[in-house]
C-alpha cells in the first residue's frame, strides 16, 4: 500500500502562485513515478504533470511554462509549483503514485485550488 497526503491548496488571484506538496509513505520502493492530476467534477480527471524515478517529466500542454513538478526522494515528497495561475486552473488537485503493486496506482484525497479573477 502507498499513502499520499496533499497540502498547499487554497484561494489565489489570477496571476498568483501556489505550491502543492504531497507526502508519500508506505511501500515507497514500489513507486515508479509521482505526479499530479486535477478534476473539476463532473469532468474526468486530467493529467497535470508527472515525474519518473529517473527524473523524466511530462506536462499537460495547458500548464507548460507555468507549472513545475519536482521531487525530494530523501523525504518522499513531490511538489507542484504553480505560477501565473488562471481561473481555468481551478480544480481539485490529486497526488498520484504509479506503483508496481496495483494497476491504476494510488491517489491522495485531493486539495482544492481556486483561482479568482
Amino acid at each position: 500500500q502507498v499513502y499520499l497526503v496533499e497540502t498547499g491548496g487554497g484561494l489565489v488571484q489570477a496571476g498568483g502562485s501556489l505550491r502543492l506538496s504531497c507526502a508519500a509513505s508506505g511501500r515507497i520502493s514500489s513507486i515508479n513515478a509521482l505526479g499530479w492530476y486535477r478534476q473539476v467534477p463532473p469532468k474526468q480527471r486530467e493529467l497535470v504533470a508527472t515525474m519518473t524515478n529517473v527524473g523524466t517529466t511530462n506536462y499537460a500542454d495547458s500548464v507548460k511554462g507555468r507549472f513545475t513538478i519536482s521531487r525530494d526522494n530523501a523525504k518522499n515528497m513531490v511538489y507542484l509549483q504553480m505560477n501565473n495561475l488562471k481561473p481555468e486552473d481551478t480544480a481539485l488537485y490529486y497526488c498520484y503514485a504509479e506503483s508496481d503493486l496495483v494497476w491504476g496506482g494510488y491517489w491522495g484525497q485531493g486539495t482544492w485550488v481556486t483561482v479568482s479573477t
